[in-house]
């Protein structure tokens, strides 16, 4: 059989095929997908799932100029693979090679860069504004999946599009089990009747009629709607403004591009529900799907324990002791290691989707209650949850303790999902307790100090494995403020925030330099800051976070306040986003290994 994929590499080549040989097109993209995303890593059953989804909306609108808003974006590879980077997809995630999510920059197609969930309805609402401000006439397409739609965010968009009645629509991704039922010949044949010209036609000739008859409208519009609502689960968003159409079979090609078809000409905001199966195709991905959201490259070597893995082990040890204990996640159980204490204390632990803010506004007023929240966040989606981490947690002195991942640079999810600014925007918060550990064991001894500190605190932690230090499963606290002194040396003083303290120790051998593992960021152990300022020449702060605002930053402000003359440098995160790569070797890029910690001494002594 002729291959179809090799034969396209734009979506305008892509709408010159035949409707029936869209079906081989999809197998050959599956199979694409499956085979190198399992070398590269990646998301798989994310993918697999919109397969059919994403070429009947390649093979019904006139990309790019009509615009194809992704949300999150982990869903995308088939769109990549469709629009001219189908023989780059080996370098998916690699230093140099395609993103994991659209990317601006990356291609024309990728009409908005995105990675946070649930932008995507605000982002096609304001393209849609501006389109008709400019007197064009392009189509724009948000597609969001229902656990990105659990976000406040998605509600707000959807109100204003209803509101305005735009001329755009919403494609619900749905994968979950709950209306499968729904799905099959009735669905379809509904959904493809009420997208249609004829029913369009019938009911806007009706309303111009009974119009003139208002109680005969109401009573002709609300029987449409409880008829829809009897057959369909679309009450909700008709409310809001839309034309609800589905749910429908979203790996059925025939009815997605028919149905798309009709509404791609509809006026004011129309709503499409698609159910699909993630994993589709791929037996594993299928039968698991939450374990291959996500797959590391087939030659990755992993050594001991993850940060995450010990807190999640932290989490169910400090649960048993203390049943005050209550876990929070946004939508992240597996991804920040809550699986083993959500099945252990099922009443403790509480998922409340892609809604951060009010994951940590909920935290607030169950510590106002006397219980210990502990609020599981990545750093990047904590700063979706800023004010509420400000005025309802700090400003009150509440008792939240925030378990941050992903701290730092992030590899191959790149700059959208990096943990670049968590030390900048939380140290500058009154009552904040910050703690950086520089290995596991460190990292269980700060998660505990910050359970019992009377006051919101933040232990922050990096992706995947430490250093390999034993992990004891004892519960044992810090003296809050007090830094670590780890080589006595000569000349320069390198204090050394998080996990960059063994690339400190090692450039300390070379360098014949004190080292100081100073683990709070807040507050700094000053004492040990004049001590190291008054027999030192040369302070050097290395941090894995923004040098702007940064750790590094804290020390440089005391020494001033304090009339201290000294001279201090600043290793961190420079001020740009950093693209996706490997781990070591972006930090060595950005001077944060040993090589570069040398050299920034040496160039200092040498001057």
């Amino acid at each position: 059989m002729t291959s179809l994929l090799l034969q396209i590499d734009s979506p305008a080549q892509l709408r010159k095929l035949d409707r029936k040989q869209l079906p081989q097109l999809a197998g050959e993209i599956r199979e694409l997908i499956i085979d190198k995303i399992q070398q590269t890593g990646g998301h798989i059953s994310s993918n697999l799932g919109v397969i059919e989804l994403t070429l009947a909306l390649h093979y019904v609108f006139n990309t790019p100029e009509d615009r194809l808003i992704w949300d999150v974006g982990h869903q995308s590879y088939a769109h990549k693979i469709l629009t001219g980077r189908r023989d780059q997809l080996h370098t998916m995630r690699q230093p140099g090679g395609l993103s994991g999510f659209p990317k601006r920059s990356e291609s024309e197609y990728d009409s908005f860069g995105v990675g946070h969930s649930s932008t995507s309805i605000s982002a096609a609402l304001g393209m849609t504004i501006a389109a008709a401000a400019n007197g064009d006439s392009r189509r724009c397409v948000a597609i969001i999946g229902d656990g990105a739609l659990t976000a406040g965010q998605a509600y707000e968009a959807l109100a204003h599009a209803g509101d305005l009645n735009a001329d755009m629509l919403v494609v619900l991704n749905d994968n979950e089990m709950s209306i499968s039922r729904n799905v099959g010949g009735m669905a379809n044949y509904l959904a493809r009747l009420l997208s249609g010209r004829f029913y369009r036609s019938a009911r806007e000739s009706s309303k111009k009629v009974l119009e003139k008859i208002p109680p005969a409208w109401e009573f002709a519009r609300r029987t449409e709607e409880h008829v829809k609502g009897m057959m369909v689960p679309g009450t909700l968003f008709e409310e809001m403004g839309f034309n609800y159409i589905g749910p429908i079979d979203g790996h059925d090609l025939d009815t997605l591009i028919t149905t798309l078809s009709n509404l791609r000409y509809s006026k004011g905001a129309q709503f499409l529900h698609i159910v699909t199966k993630k994993g589709k195709g791929f037996e594993p991905a299928e039968q698991q799907p939450c374990k291959y959201h996500g797959v590391s490259p087939a030659n990755s070597k992993k050594t001991g324990p993850t940060f995450t893995q010990v807190f999640g082990d932290w989490l169910c040890d400090m649960g048993a002791d203390s049943e005050d204990l209550i876990a929070i996640t946004p939508a992240m159980c597996e991804g920040s290691g809550l699986n083993a204490f959500a099945e252990r204390f099922p009443d403790r632990y509480f998922d409340v989707g892609i809604a951060e803010q009010h994951a940590v506004t909920l935290a607030a007023g169950m510590a106002c209650e006397g219980k210990k929240p502990v609020v599981a966040i990545y750093s990047t989606f904590l700063q979706r949850a800023y004010d509420q981490l400000i005025h309802d947690v700090a400003l009150q002195n509440l008792s939240v303790l925030f378990a941050i991942d992903r701290a730092g640079l992030v590899g191959a999810d790149g700059a959208t999902h990096a943990g670049s600014f968590d030390l900048s925007y939380l140290r500058c918060i009154p009552n904040m307790l910050v703690m950086v550990p520089s290995d596991e064991n460190e990292c269980r001894q700060m998660l505990t100090t910050g359970f019992h500190h009377d006051g919101p605190a933040a232990v922050r932690y990096p992706r995947g494995c430490g250093n390999g230090t034993l992990v004891t499963h004892q519960l044992d606290s810090l003296p809050i403020g007090k830094a670590q002194p780890r080589r006595q040396g000569q000349k320069t003083a390198i204090l050394a925030f998080g996990t960059l303290l063994h690339d400190a120790l090692k450039a300390a051998e070379q360098l014949d330099a004190t080292v100081i593992n100073m683990r709070f960021v807040k507050p700094l152990d000053t004492a040990m800051l004049d001590e190291i300022a008054a027999n030192h020449e040369l302070i050097i702060t290395i941090e894995e976070n923004a040098v702007m605002g940064g750790a590094g930053s804290a020390v440089n402000e005391y020494f001033q306040q304090q009339g201290i003359l000294t001279n201090v440098i600043m290793l961190g995160l420079p001020d740009t986003f950093i693209d996706h790569g490997e781990h070591g070797q972006m930090l060595s890029d950005c001077g944060l290994d040993t090589n570069g910690i040398v050299d920034t001494v040496n160039r200092f002594f040498a001057c």
